[in-house]
């Protein structure tokens, strides 16, 4: 049976990853809509390579740019934000949700009303509005899978037993490109350097989140969310080689692992699929010519962001859309060469602190996360030594 298919975040690694795997299977799907940040080219051959219906640009200003590249096509287009939420609010059995940072958050909570299946990348529609965004998606009784490979991986080995029975959930890192450095020289670390992740291919800002292992606290809260574990339940290890993404110790002390090659085809391909799966024409995973599978405890001394996002995911409420705000605004200025690493983890320790004593409660709606974000946001600017020009989110 063919599906319809909304991709936000078309031209992004996720999205680009997505179209491998709809053209694998041109029957299954009919792609309603494609949603891009900035490169209007980009989006235009993304929306003619999949057939779209509808084509959205972030930027505006793209808007006559991926018109033209559309000329004679027949395929509708549009630019700005309400082009945004009217690509992800069209009728789709799946949404695709790949847009990077809190400026996901919008549109992949809009195509809840819509959608019959949410195929969630952007973690922070559950760290910035996790108890909001699953309270509606009950209600509407929408599907919610996982895409992140971990969380993926997670959701199989979950179904081998009773969320009771569970006794520790961990997700893996590769431990990024600093995982044998040692403080002093990640602290010099460059924004380039932190950015060459040694395993996936990614945008610029994950990349930067995965170096400082903060990309594994978002987790953490995110798998909060999507399978109902507490803190005291979840945990992360590092594994170098990447391919056991998650795992689950039972209670009777048996352990169900998920494993795959660190290609995101194979989870994209599972968010997908039907009443089957579908079958992926990629290189199959060869335990005896790998060999050895490695894991150690991550180091909160050199990587305090993990630190930091299990402290905000323990408190609860609101605290994770603090610690995600601060996050991205620290970050953007490491990008910018306006601070250093470890500065990073310093303004969101000073910004989650400044907001803890407000005993923020949990936030009743994904407008309430997304006024606190904006409000952490211009507490976080303060402490940035220079101005730093807001990144937009491809």
């Amino acid at each position: 049976m063919t599906r319809s298919l909304t991709i936000l975040g078309a031209t992004g690694s996720i999205g680009r990853s997505t179209a491998d795997v709809v053209l694998a299977h041109p029957d299954a799907f009919r792609v309603e809509a494609v949603v891009g940040g900035r490169d209007a080219l980009a989006l235009a051959e993304v929306a003619r390579r999949l057939g779209a219906s509808f084509a959205a640009l972030a930027d505006e200003r793209g808007g006559e740019a991926l018109r033209q590249a559309l000329s004679g096509t027949g395929i509708e287009s549009g630019a700005g934000q309400a082009a945004v939420l009217e690509a992800a609010e069209r009728e789709a059995d799946i949404v695709l949700a790949a847009i990077s940072g809190t400026a996901g958050l919008a549109p992949t909570h809009g195509a809840l009303k819509s959608a019959k299946r949410i195929a969630l990348a952007n973690k922070e529609s559950l760290v910035c509005a996790g108890d909001a965004f699953m309270a509606d998606a009950r209600r509407l009784n929408v599907e919610i899978t996982p895409v992140d490979s971990e969380h993926n991986a997670l959701e199989h080995a979950l179904a081998a037993g009773l969320n009771r029975d569970v006794e520790k959930a961990v997700i893996t890192a590769s431990g990024g490109p600093f995982r044998t450095w040692s403080r002093e020289q990640i602290a010099k670390a460059s924004a380039k350097e932190a950015s060459a992740h040694p395993v996936w291919s990614m945008g610029s800002k994950i990349n930067i989140d995965s170096a400082t292992l903060m990309n594994k606290g978002l987790e953490l809260i995110e798998a909060h969310h999507l399978f109902g574990l507490g803190a005291e339940r979840l945990d992360v290890l590092v594994h170098p080689e990447a391919i056991v993404h998650g795992l689950v110790q039972w209670t009777d002390g048996a352990v169900t692992a998920g494993l795959a090659l660190p290609d995101m085809k194979v989870p994209i391909a599972n968010a997908l699929q039907g009443e089957g799966r579908l079958g992926m024409e990629l290189p199959r995973l060869d335990l005896a010519a790998i060999g050895r599978l490695s894991f150690e405890r991550p180091d909160e001394g050199r990587f305090p962001c993990l630190s930091l996002a299990k402290a905000a995911l323990r408190a609860g409420g609101a605290m994770p859309t603090v610690l995600n705000a601060a996050n991205e605004i620290a970050v953007e200025a490491y990008m910018a060469e306006a601070i250093g690493f470890y500065d990073i983890s310093e303004i969101v320790e000073r910004v989650c602190s400044t907001f803890s004593g407000r005993r923020i409660s949990t936030l009743a709606t994904v407008a309430e996360a997304l006024a606190l974000d904006q409000e952490v946001r211009a507490t976080a600017r303060r402490l940035i030594p220079a101005p730093v020009e807001a990144a937009q989110v491809r």
